[in-house]
């Protein structure tokens, strides 16, 4: 976790660097994200990393490891817990900076998962964090004006797999139903729009990168607002 987030927040921050305008800066931050170590999730793991494997080489990893394996098509890959984030332990950092105008990357891919252990010292742990969990909780704590989950899907889809998908342009947070949607994509983002804006009061928007300043106006993606509004759809 640590490696990808520092490798790809360097990513980030060069092309950042690159397109915005001089003088802005921007930091990539290593951020440590705290978790109960008797978490639930820990004693199913759900979430999968790494290779791919045939069954062979699967119940050959699981007995030398004492992994645990799920299977992915027709192959086989080790899965990890995904527990709830409790902390950002790098938030009074994260404020700082961005008090000071500065643009932060932090929180990569869920961020680094750590426990406390009992003499008060942290530990990393063999876990992946939700990063639309962690981005809620990131928003929360910031107390930022709304919450943007960018990806590479133009809106909220009600019968996403049907003949006739439908855009969702707003909606309550009330009025959806996370189960509804595919665990697997849409659905932990719509957990953590839901419950952004149950929690602040303030709206969350979910829908594609470049269409981010009309996610903030409302006039592309799908809008969550708190409360029981009624779900609209996109032309």
């Amino acid at each position: 976790g640590a490696e990808s987030e520092g490798m790809i927040g360097y990513l980030i921050e060069q092309e950042l660097d690159s397109l915005l305008s001089p003088g802005m800066p921007v930091a990539a931050l290593l951020t440590l994200v705290l978790v109960d170590s008797e978490d639930p999730a820990f004693s199913h793991p759900t979430k999968p990393i790494g290779p791919l494997y045939d069954r062979q080489e699967a119940e050959r990893m699981a007995a030398l490891h004492g992994w645990s394996l799920i299977a992915d098509g027709d192959a086989w890959r080790r899965a990890v817990p995904s527990p709830l984030p409790k902390a950002i332990l790098e938030l009074k950092a994260i404020e700082l900076l961005v008090r000071h105008g500065v643009t932060v990357i932090c929180a990569g891919g869920g961020g680094i998962p750590v426990s406390r252990l009992r003499d008060g010292s942290l530990a990393g742990i063999e876990a992946v964090i939700d990063k639309d969990r962690v981005a809620a909780l990131l928003a929360r704590e910031l107390a930022a004006d709304c919450l943007l989950l960018l990806t590479d899907v133009e809106a909220v889809y009600l019968d996403w797999n049907g003949p006739q998908p439908r855009a969702i342009a707003s909606a309550g947070a009330e009025v959806l139903c996370p189960d509804d949607f595919a665990a697997g994509s849409m659905r932990p983002k719509l957990e953590a729009a839901i419950a952004f804006a149950r929690q602040t009061g303030r709206p969350a928007a979910i829908g594609q990168m470049k269409d981010a300043e009309a996610l903030l106006s409302g006039t592309a993606g799908t809008r969550i607002e708190a409360g029981r509004g009624r779900l609209t759809l996109r032309p």
